[in-house]
């Protein structure tokens, strides 16, 4: 068991990242340098030897094609610039807090992404964002931190409880589309790390900003991974007040890797309308079903191809004139053994194969979405009337069709799920729903800013989680109300997973001391004692720790305070994976209560304030050493 470790409330440098992946590429290119502001020194790599190394293929032909625009350096500076900051739990405004599996987080979303990706890269099955259009009345992000406070509010614009200003990008400014593409550019930039290997992002956008959005995805996910834009019928009837309004808008596809992706996407299960279409004139016993033409083109067409076929009735035909058999000789004549070929009612029709619909596994996924398949505004705007018959309190909602939809052909039955702008929480509605259909396990995380709303609710968060909270109720009221019909040998429905934990983004917990030594006076080393702020709580403490464990926000959290604890409070995480204790001054017995846990836990966590002295520090990692298992290993401890 190695020694104690600390862990440190901010989230990962990616430009360290970065740095260290390509020094352990190329070793030869490492050189040093030291921060003028921390007198650190830290490996960097020497460019001028990584482009010996490599060759500038660019070199002599620097007009080549590449997308930018006024800002993009900052905005990537902004993707990889690491934050001090933590997601806070918020029991009192959250639903089935100890069972649940769904998180709704209340925040800037390039800050929640940043938090997320410590411990959720790589274990998103599916996003989807629908994110401000700007179109000049919708609010976009202002990520400019590097203005002042007073600055910030000398300027127009709304803010969030946080400070974060959220402005109007109205077409008057220099900077319409920069502005757009500077805001979603990091943003993407993080999600596509959460993305597993066969993850997809879909994301919802108009003509304004389509033509940027592709640029700037072709660059993060590459063109090879571009899979589709979906056309969405989201009007049933024009609009009057426009002589060619638009009737669409547009998803565009991305995946992770695109072989990987279509490999595991899932074909859409027949409508009744598809369904109807297959018949069984000639009683065929293994039930309905419809034909299928058997000709093909001759441009890559064998010998094979090309022969005569006797039909029942005796007549003898050949291709059609410039095509040929699209089966086979030989397996033409095995179709026709397992009656699987159709010659018409009089037997000497064109051959056409049959395609039962027990055996047809679905449909495929056309990239043209009518309203009547999928749902278009209107519905959106009924099913929110249906939740909060009161007043809708949202204008532009997604109808949970759309969704689901999605739902069908990208993700699994226990994925998870992320939106990062989620509005009204459609997705979230959606996924619920869509766990009631077919028992699955699916998992939601959404991310909303607290931007202001107008009526009953302040906040578009507010409005987010009582969606969640009505539409989980009325599927939870209607399932109660159909097992209460059922008979003793029927079999009752199961509940899905209605609940959700509220997470707030916020300040580290910790105060900042990250000071020159110069800096420093004799109070500051006092207060270094503690640096815990003074309204956390130890659930706070433990939100913040969990990221650095690779934990999941949605782990199982245990309070344990009885017997061979003695009253102490020690939180248990996933059933003693985790064991966390922030108490000051742990005593000997309750280190060796930790020790002696079963199943022995892999992390225990303590705060510095944790040990009286350097002796109490040692002997703190004695006893755990004492207590290792040879076959199982010893504990991992951390203090934060």
């Amino acid at each position: 068991m190695s020694d104690i470790e600390k862990i440190h409330g901010i989230t990962p440098d990616l430009t360290r990242e970065n740095v260290d992946r390509l020094l352990a590429l190329f070793p030869d290119v490492a050189t040093e340098i030291t921060d003028p502001k921390t007198g650190r020194t830290e490996r960097a790599v020497d460019f001028d030897a990584l482009k010996e190394r490599l060759g500038d293929v660019a070199e002599g032909n620097r007009e080549r094609y590449q997308f930018t625009w006024p800002g993009k350096r900052e905005a990537k500076r902004l993707a990889r610039e690491p934050i001090a900051k933590t997601l806070r739990p918020i029991k009192e405004r959250s639903k089935d807090w100890d069972t649940t599996q769904n998180l709704y987080i209340e925040g800037d979303n390039l800050d929640a992404l940043k938090l997320l990706r410590e411990n959720y890269a790589g274990k998103v099955k599916l996003i989807y964002i629908d994110p401000p259009y700007n179109t000049g009345h919708d609010f976009v992000y202002d990520d400019d931190f590097s203005q002042t406070q007073d600055e910030f509010n000398a300027e127009s614009g709304e803010y969030n409880e946080n400070g974060g200003r959220l402005v109007a990008n109205t077409e008057s400014n220099g900077r319409f589309h920069s502005d757009w593409c500077s805001m979603i550019y990091p943003r993407l930039l993080l999600a596509r790390d959460l993305l597993t290997q066969d993850g997809a992002i879909f994301i919802s956008i108009d003509d304004n900003e389509n033509k940027n959005l592709r640029n700037i995805c072709d660059s993060i996910f590459g063109v090879q991974n571009f899979c589709a834009q979906i056309v969405w019928q989201k009007r049933t009837s024009p609009d009057a007040r426009i002589n060619l309004g638009a009737a669409h808008d547009y998803i565009v596809v991305y995946a992770k890797n695109l072989l990987f992706f279509k490999g595991k996407m899932h074909k859409l299960t027949l409508s009744d309308d598809r369904k109807s279409q297959y018949k069984n004139p000639d009683n065929d016993p293994r039930g309905p079903w419809a034909s299928v033409d058997i000709t093909g083109q001759v441009g890559h067409a064998t010998s094979s191809q090309f022969y005569k076929i006797k039909t029942p009735s005796g007549a003898i035909l050949n291709p059609p004139q410039g095509r040929c058999w699209a089966l086979s000789e030989s397996t033409f004549q095995d179709l026709v053994k397992d009656k699987r070929i159709w010659f018409g009612f009089n037997g000497s029709s064109r051959p056409r194969q049959k395609k039962f619909l027990s055996e047809t596994e679905g449909g495929n996924t056309w990239t043209w979405w009518t309203n009547s398949e999928v749902g278009h505004n209107q519905e959106a705007f009924k099913e929110l009337k249906t939740l909060f018959p009161e007043g809708v309190p949202f204008d532009t909602p997604k109808p949970t069709r759309l969704m689901k939809r999605i739902l069908d052909i990208a993700s699994d039955r226990d994925s998870v799920i992320l939106d990062f702008f989620s509005g009204s929480a459609t997705m979230a509605d959606a996924v619920i729903q869509k766990n009631n259909e077919d028992n699955g396990h699916r998992r939601f995380i959404l991310i909303q800013v607290p931007e202001k709303a107008t009526g009953r609710y302040s906040t578009l968060t507010e409005i987010g989680e009582e969606r969640i909270r009505r539409a989980g109720e009325k599927i939870k009221s209607d399932i109660e109300a159909e097992n209460a019909q059922l008979t003793l040998d029927d079999t009752s429905r199961k509940m899905p997973d209605i609940g959700f934990r509220v997470l707030r983004v916020d300040d580290s917990n910790y105060e900042d001391r990250r000071k020159l030594v110069d800096e420093y006076s004799q109070k500051d080393i006092d207060d270094d004692v503690d640096i815990t702020k003074m309204d956390r709580s130890d659930l706070d403490l433990l939100f913040e720790a969990l990221p650095k464990f690779q934990l999941p926000y949605s782990s199982k959290i245990d309070v344990l305070s009885g017997g061979e604890f003695d009253g102490h409070t020690v939180y248990s995480v996933n059933d003693g994976q985790l064991l966390a204790c922030f108490e000051n001054s742990i005593p000997e017995s309750l280190v060796r209560a930790m020790a002696s846990f079963r199943p022995r836990p892999s992390y225990v966590l303590v705060s510095e304030n944790g040990f009286l002295n350097s002796a109490a520090r040692t002997n703190f990692t004695e006893i755990f050493k004492q207590s290792a298992d040879s076959k199982t290993g010893g504990t991992q401890i951390r203090i934060i």
